[in-house]
């Protein structure tokens, strides 16, 4: 290969930053010691689940026979070492569920897992559940047991909190149910068993002995397997709520043989569980179940308070909060959790809970104000038209949260500030007054706080009487409030912090109930969101919800990243309270944020690579399946985006599933082109997966008969195009927009000038697609392409073309000569063949014809593989030429064409024009008698000047 084409294929293959040389998966099967070697390392690159990602992808490719027909992937001695290597490195991770789940997607490994099952000797046809494990081979029995707690723990991890329709199977937990019974220590596989296993004489030996193996103890299994089953029976309990009773006792056993594994063996090497998770399992099933006594001294205070409530005990439940002001031993979540749980049940209509809910939102109110927290929007509420009977126990709560023998100068300070927020907050003077008199009030804030708020109540007082005149019925609010309104709205429409504009509609709604989410214009949500926001109930958070999305998605628009964050983050934490639904939407916004910022910062230059909990979000994202969930289009594209820019092909190609591919778009255009792209060396491997894509963008633009037509009769896909162009324009991948590009490139050559050149399958497959869309989207990409890479040769010639077709011939020809400018240090060089292929010369000699520039036109027809002297000696027969004509002769070198120039300036009687073309075709390095390589070296010389000053004329 050529410096020249290295340099090319180095452009179009590198975008991102380069990594270190890694270890290639094919040199472990040359090197049986070296993957030993290689997971001994403390970092080895690459990382062991990458390893297992690798080998299983070459031993699941599919091959091509003769007749160019897919088969399954041979079953030969490669693929089968390639299985056993991953396997092998499983191994030496312990076979931990918990990292393999974390590394690898749930496709990968359950072919994992399944080859697992086959060296282990698992007798084939027979289901699980009908299995007896003592009967079987210590490592046999092992497999079918990680296999079963794969499965239970994948249905719980991958699952949403959402009541099912229909109870899942109960078979899959019979596996586990009868290994908890086995009383005897278990084996699993090794890399050395393994190693075992692969050779001939291990078939009835070693690896099925009792002692062959990692030793498990029974206790360190039966503990795990608890856990998992106790994780699958809460799961199931949302449709069959005995069954919390089943989860309890297997999380009181886990929680039992934990203790139990710790006091023998000192610590637990086998056992990988979450213990917050456990102890979370613990409290909410004895909650669900009733399982605890409020006067056990080992009993929670989680335990106490879902005591109190299935009594329907709520004084106590209100005792308790106010308590646990001073004692602050529940969380803040929990606290709030008890309150949504009220405040749905007011929601599902039972009556007479609305004081409690009043209450215990006061008790968190004071609770956040003695941490320094922001006071929660529902408070908010419940302060602009207050009872006496709210006030007084507000500032009952607030002494009684202080009763300690020194509260701490903080607690006070904050307090003290609690109470003139109060104040400050109520309209009625008579509640201030009862506030202003209290006993905690006078001890709090000094005398000087106290005449200053005392003073600003009477200017506020004085403004009410003074603006309280009988006024019309039309009119709800007084009129000095209405330049009050007027100047909250414009500090509503600029204020970009959350916390502000929180404060300024709780006051606007104070003055006047309205949807303020109206007070501009340019506030836009997506369409998608609309309905689920405005369906929102109370008035302020409707209003707040929307705004903070709308200012937010307007800080994206123009990366102003950090304040989009903040808003969302706001918003995240406001619907948290009382929608799941816009809680996942949110998240998914702030996923779209976080993708974009990263995009962001790699168009300017950045080379990290995203962090890995961002590719993770992002793979969560397109395998999430949630059920009347609104989803933006735009997010779909742009995670599919995102995982080909950053080369995820692995993740597109291998380990997204079927269903996933199947039913999201996206992601079938997102492997259709990584597959492409992956397999773009091997022509005949990628033909089956580069028809597919072509199949899938033909279809992406041809017109439905369900398409209304436009005013004027025509179907229009052209007005669809933002959408169809959004997955387009976030790809940044040079070898992905130059598939993409050569695919519509052709697509469109097709559509408009050489149907009679393709076949009539391809034909009948391109009848309805918008020829006008599939042009527009070929310029655009083009367009956004050289955005990327103005310097990139094959997207210059495509633009070029582009141009040319459009009989914009100067534009054209500028972008052929940048193309060759580029790849040759500004025609130094000798543009590569590749780049000034016969069809872009004759295209280049057709925009010197177009522009009358007709001595150009001699000069390019010596470039072509074969001279073109037809349409040399035609143009040279032009005499209204727009270029310097005589003063291009030197750049020609056939002298054939210089001849012909001598004749016609002679029968034209043209003398002095006559006597330079003689003295050009009498230079001696011209002489048809030289040497082969001295004619070519004349000829390179003429070729590099004239497209010099080519360059200077179009550039």
């Amino acid at each position: 290969m050529s410096a020249e084409a290295a340099d090319r294929v180095a452009a179009v293959t590198s975008s991102r930053p380069g990594t270190p040389l890694q270890t290639s998966w094919f040199e472990f099967l040359l090197d049986d010691s070296l993957l030993e070697k290689h997971l001994q390392k403390s970092n080895p690159d690459p990382a062991p689940v990458q390893l297992i990602i690798q080998f299983l992808e070459q031993a699941s490719k599919p091959s091509v026979n003769e007749q160019n027909q897919v088969q399954p992937p041979a079953d030969n001695r490669r693929n089968r070492t390639l299985k056993l290597l991953a396997l092998k490195v499983a191994a030496h991770m312990k076979w931990d569920l918990e990292v393999l789940e974390k590394g690898l997607t749930i496709p990968v490994l359950n072919m994992l897992l399944n080859e697992l099952l086959c060296v282990s000797k698992v007798p084939p046809g027979v289901k699980h559940v009908d299995l007896d494990l003592s009967t079987l081979p210590p490592t046999t029995a092992m497999a079918v047991i990680i296999y079963n707690r794969w499965a239970i723990r994948t249905i719980v991890l991958s699952s949403f909190p959402e009541k099912q329709t229909k109870p899942g199977p109960h078979q899959i937990n019979i596996v586990l149910e009868g290994a908890v019974r086995l009383k005897k220590d278990f084996y699993v596989h090794t890399m050395r068993t393994l190693d075992l296993l692969a050779a001939d004489t291990a078939a009835n030996g070693e690896t099925e002995s009792s002692t062959a193996g990692l030793r498990i103890s029974a206790d360190e299994l039966h503990c795990q397997v608890h856990y998992d089953l106790g994780g699958i029976f809460f799961h199931q309990g949302c449709t069959d709520l005995p069954i919390y009773e089943k989860a309890r006792d297997h999380f009181r056993q886990t929680k039992e043989l934990l203790k139990k594994v710790i006091i023998f063996y000192h610590s637990f090497i086998h056992v990988h569980l979450d213990e917050k998770r456990l102890a979370g399992y613990w409290n909410a099933c004895r909650a669900l179940t009733g399982d605890c006594d409020p006067s056990d001294p080992q009993t929670t205070p989680y335990d106490q308070i879902n005591s109190l409530i299935r009594a329907h005990n709520y004084p106590a439940v209100i005792e308790a909060f106010i308590k646990d002001n001073i004692s602050r031993s529940l969380p803040n979540h929990f606290r709030r959790s008890v309150l949504r749980e009220f405040l749905y049940k007011v929601q599902q209509g039972e009556s007479g809970l609305d004081e409690v809910c009043h209450k215990l939102c006061v008790c968190n109110a004071v609770r956040d104000t003695l941490e320094g927290e922001i006071l929660s929007v529902r408070f908010q509420q419940l302060l602009l038209k207050p009872s006496k009977q709210v006030v007084d126990f507000i500032l009952e709560v607030c002494t009684r949260s202080l009763e300690k023998d020194r509260p701490s100068e903080a607690s006070r300070r904050n307090m003290a500030n609690f109470l003139k927020t109060l104040c400050e907050s109520l309209e009625d003077l008579s509640l201030v007054f009862v506030v202003s008199s209290h006993k905690l009030f006078m001890e709090l804030l000094k005398e000087e706080e106290r005449k200053v708020l005392v003073e600003q109540m009477r200017k506020r007082s004085a403004t009410i009487n003074l603006s309280a005149k009988p006024l019309p019925s039309f009119y709800d609010i007084p009129a000095s409030a209405s330049v009050n309104i007027g100047q909250l709205e414009q500090q509503l429409i600029l204020s970009l912090e959350p916390r502000r504009i929180r404060q300024i509609l709780i006051e606007l709604h104070g003055l006047a109930e309205r949807p303020f989410w109206r007070v501009n214009s340019k506030w836009e949500v997506p369409p998608d969101y609309i309905n689920v926001i405005l369906g929102i109930k109370d008035n302020l958070t409707k209003d707040l919800v929307y705004i903070l999305m709308a200012k937010g998605l307007h800080c994206i628009s123009i990366k102003d990243f950090a304040h989009a964050r903040q808003l969302f983050s706001a918003c995240l934490e406001l619907v948290t309270e009382f929608s799941p639904k816009l809680r996942q939407v949110m998240l998914n916004e702030i996923l779209l944020l976080e993708v974009r910022a990263h995009e962001a910062m790699a168009a300017e230059g950045s080379k990290e690579r995203p962090p890995p909990d961002l590719v993770s979000r992002v793979r969560g994202y397109l395998e999430m399946r949630i059920h009347d969930l609104p989803l933006r289009q735009v997010v779909g594209e742009e995670c599919v985006a995102f995982m080909l820019n950053w080369r995820e092909n692995d993740y597109l190609t291998l380990q997204v599933s079927p269903s996933l591919v199947m039913n999201n778009p996206y992601i079938k255009l997102g492997q259709l082109l990584a597959s492409t792209c992956k397999e773009l060396p091997g022509p005949k491997e990628s033909r089956r997966t580069a028809k597919e894509l072509w199949d899938v963008v033909v279809q992406i633009c041809s017109i439905s008969i369900q398409h209304k037509r436009n005013s004027d009769g025509r179907i229009g896909l052209i007005k669809q195009r933002e959408s169809s162009m959004g997955i387009l324009h976030r790809y940044d991948e040079p070898l992905v927009l130059t598939t993409l590009i050569s695919l519509f490139v052709r697509l469109h050559s097709i559509v408009r000038h050489e149907k009679l050149n393709v076949p009539i399958c391809v034909l009948s497959s391109i009848q309805a697609v918008d020829v006008e869309a599939v042009a527009v989207t070929v310029k655009e990409l083009v367009s956004y392409a050289l955005t990327l890479n103005p310097n990139n040769q094959s997207w210059l010639i495509t633009q070029a073309d582009i141009y040319f077709v459009t009989n914009q011939y100067s534009a054209a020809l500028n972008l052929y000569l940048q193309a060759g400018a580029v790849c040759s240090d500004f025609f130094t060089k000798a543009v590569p063949p590749d780049i000034y292929t016969d069809q872009v010369l004759k295209r280049m000699i057709k925009c010197c014809s177009m522009l009358n520039c007709h001595t150009q036109v001699a000069v390019l027809c010596q470039f072509l593989r074969e001279v073109d002297y037809m349409t040399a000696f035609k143009a040279l027969q032009e005499q209204n030429s727009h270029d310097a004509m005589d003063s291009f002769y030197d750049y020609i070198w056939d002298v054939t064409i210089l001849e012909y120039l001598t004749h016609i300036h002679h029968k034209r009687g043209e003398t002095e024009k006559r006597q330079i073309a003689i003295k050009a075709i009498g230079q001696t390095e011209l002489n048809t008698s030289n040497p082969e390589e001295v004619l070519q070296l004349a000829a390179q010389k003429r070729k590099k000047r004239f497209l010099q000053a080519m360059a200077k004329l179009y550039f």
